[in-house]
């Protein structure tokens, strides 16, 4: 049986047997039959194509092996050269390139983003912008970084509003005297066919804490928050155990919750202010799909 050439490097065993079947064809019609020439020329192109297949894995796996060496190398670098010219500089948690070529994403803490060369010469604050999608790289990744698994929330330290069917679900970190959570909180009592955790989080001073306490320790938690939040009536004073709002806080400073009102939704992405009624259809929506 006839076959391409042996000694030919393996990447280059795929014209090399294109050329082969090129120069002895015309001598194969000569010698073989039809059926048979059908046979064996359909043998020797099979012969390159399982070479081209193998050369084309090995290519890939030195061209994987490759980039993962430069990407250490270049995290290194960047560590090895931030290091040594800013010592002031937080201790980097992670580095990975970004999408734009060339650049290389520092994080600090928990979301801290800055941008790098390859080799730690420069150092950007700031956002990056995809601007074919008009997207914000930089805004995506922190919320990515901020996402909290909804089965890891403390819901023993909410209480709970159930509307309709209650099947999506969304909790909210909120301060009573935050002007953002009342307008948040009119749109929360809009939706339908939700549940929603409310943990309260007291940022706002004493007055916050003394009205959390109240409507924590309220009979009706969910009556009572929502006559002050939506109605303006005054928690009526009531004490209880409160160690859920120190776990609350805790919580929030362990996972950056920096501000109220903060959302997360079923999938652990989370939305920071007072987002419309839109919005949060649509993210209840997402959340929901991507828990099929």
């Amino acid at each position: 049986m006839h076959s391409p050439p042996t000694g030919t490097p393996a990447p280059s065993r795929c014209a090399a047997a294109h050329a082969y079947c090129s120069a002895v064809a015309p001598a194969a019609q000569a010698a073989h039959p039809a059926p048979a020439r059908r046979t064996w020329l359909h043998t020797v192109w099979l012969s390159g194509w399982r070479w081209c297949w193998r050369a084309g894995v090995l290519a890939a796996l030195a061209a994987l092996l490759a980039v993962g060496t430069l990407a250490s190398a270049n995290e290194a670098t960047i560590r090895a050269n931030l290091a040594e010219r800013l010592p002031n500089l937080p201790p980097i948690e992670e580095v990975r390139a970004a999408p734009m070529r060339g650049l290389f994403e520092v994080r600090i803490g928990a979301n801290q983003i800055f941008y790098s060369d390859a080799e730690g010469n420069f150092l950007i604050q700031g956002q990056l912008i995809d601007t074919r999608s008009r997207n914000n790289l930089t805004e995506q990744r922190i919320e990515q970084l901020n996402a909290i698994a909804f089965d890891q929330l403390p819901l023993r330290d909410a209480f709970t509003i159930v509307r309709g069917n209650g099947q999506r679900r969304v909790a909210v970190f909120q301060d009573p005297n935050c002007g953002f959570c009342k307008r948040l909180e009119r749109d929360l009592s809009r939706l339908n066919h939700v549940t929603i955790h409310i943990f309260l989080y007291p940022i706002l001073g004493r007055d916050s804490l003394a009205k959390s306490q109240h409507i924590w320790c309220a009979r009706n938690r969910a009556q009572v928050w929502e006559n002050w939040m939506l109605r303006n009536v005054d928690p009526p004073a009531a004490t209880c155990d409160t160690s859920a709002l120190q776990r609350n806080m805790a919580f929030g400073q362990r996972h950056a919750i920096t501000g109220t009102p903060t959302t997360f939704f079923a999938d652990g992405s989370r939305l920071s202010g007072a987002a419309g009624f839109e919005l949060l259809e649509q993210r209840l929506s997402a959340a929901a799909a991507a828990s099929r």
